[in-house]
């Protein structure tokens, strides 16, 4: 009989994706939890919110009326009629109601975006820090990632004519988070007319705009940029529930672009999944068009925990901190600490800092590598008020202790 091992079966894409960093750290978390240690995990970015009454009320009076049953694969025409008038009045993106896809988080949203327009060799612009799952998303397509650096002192938003440097003939999409996981860094009107006026000198040019967290601002208007002229069919729109709205657990999310770019969206959704969930399409009508009450409440909630978590880490010396003007995380640049030991533990990188961190002081967050920033660490912010303080109580004595 012939030797088999099941991991030689592993396809190249698979094995060209690295598990995520958020992923790794939250289970390292839970594990030192089941031994009885006191971890507090700062690590993923889930609203530590119920998700609001009236929008749990709206899903239970859908599953009662019968809408338990399969969703077109597009989306169920009554929520993207709701969407298209919701993008018009508060994005100022005139979106029909054909041009938006529903889908199982907008997660979902992005792969389908990627792997409805770009081809195996096509080159995606990140701008680093960026959301660790596109990075995987675009090499399982057969894309390759080009990543454009930022560094604190830029507020991690890279200036125009760095991305124009990186443009090049197989460069297909570039891809926007604004506000941006993990850094919280928003970008400006002015800003990001500097960087439409690059894309629209390329025919073949896209954007992805990923504007899931633009409920969670504080300082500055969120901006989209597929409302600038002539960028609506240049831009494909994403966005979902889980953040503003606490639904994180419902997974629904949508993506809004040109006509023909929206029906291969849904033909991919089509070929790898289905129609989003029925009854919470339903219940997320409630959510656009009923009170925003406990938007505005998680808002607050939200800035004065930033204030907290600001206030703390700008009191230790050594730590290099952007106020983040939007979203629920922290990037903290701690590379003046690379080099420095404690007992028999040397910190070398974030990586190292962060696994001292959750060993040690039992406070997990995620490196900054997972997003393409090898000198930060990411802190959510999205716990408890008496979770953070005994989480930044740790990392002050533990920084503070590096020799």
């Amino acid at each position: 009989m012939t030797s088999f091992n099941p991991a030689n079966q592993l396809s190249r894409r698979t094995s060209a994706v690295e598990e995520a960093a958020i992923i790794v750290m939250a289970g390292k978390a839970r594990q030192l939890k089941a031994q009885g240690k006191d971890v507090i995990s700062l690590t993923l970015g889930e609203p530590d919110f119920d998700t609001p009454r009236h929008i749990r009320d709206a899903a239970t009076k859908a599953m009662n009326d019968g809408f338990t049953h399969y969703a077109p694969v597009p989306g169920m025409a009554d929520i993207k009629q709701a969407l298209s008038e919701k993008l018009k009045a508060e994005n100022n993106l005139d979106y029909a109601p054909n041009e938006i896809i529903m889908s199982n988080g907008a997660k979902q949203s992005f792969t389908n975006a990627i792997f409805a327009t770009i081809d195996p060799g096509d080159e995606v612009i990140l701008l680093a820090p960026y959301w660790v799952a596109y990075e995987g998303i675009i090499k399982m397509a057969g894309g390759v990632p080009i990543i454009v650096q930022s560094g604190a002192d830029e507020g991690f938003k890279p200036p125009a004519e760095r991305i124009a440097a990186a443009i090049t003939d197989k460069t297909r999409l570039l891809v926007i988070n604004s506000p941006c996981n993990p850094s919280g860094a928003m970008f400006t009107r002015s800003e990001l007319e500097n960087i439409a006026a690059i894309v629209l000198q390329h025919p073949h040019l896209m954007v992805i705009s990923d504007e899931i967290y633009e409920y969670i601002t504080f300082d500055e208007e969120h901006f989209s940029i597929g409302s600038l002229p002539d960028m609506i069919e240049r831009t494909i729109t994403i966005n979902g529930f889980s953040k503003g709205f606490a639904m994180t657990g419902w997974r629904l999310g949508y993506s809004a672009g040109p006509a023909p770019i929206a029906a291969a969206m849904s033909k991919v959704q089509g070929a790898l999944t289905a129609g989003a969930n029925a009854f919470v399409q339903k219940a997320a009508i409630s959510a656009l068009t009923g009170p925003r009450d406990d938007v505005e409440t998680m808002r607050q909630s939200y800035l004065e925990r930033r204030n907290l978590v600001v206030s703390a880490l700008e009191a230790i010396k050594g730590i290099s901190l952007n106020t983040p003007p939007g979203t629920f995380y922290a990037f903290p640049d701690i590379s003046s600490f690379f080099g420095k030991t404690s007992g028999n533990t040397r910190i070398n990188d974030c990586n190292d800092m962060c696994n001292w961190l959750l060993e040690e002081h039992l406070v997990a967050t995620v490196p900054g590598s997972a997003f393409g920033n090898e000198t930060s660490l990411r802190i959510s912010f999205a716990a408890s008020v008496d979770d953070l303080k005994l989480a930044l109580e740790r990392i002050t004595r533990a920084l503070n202790s590096l020799a």
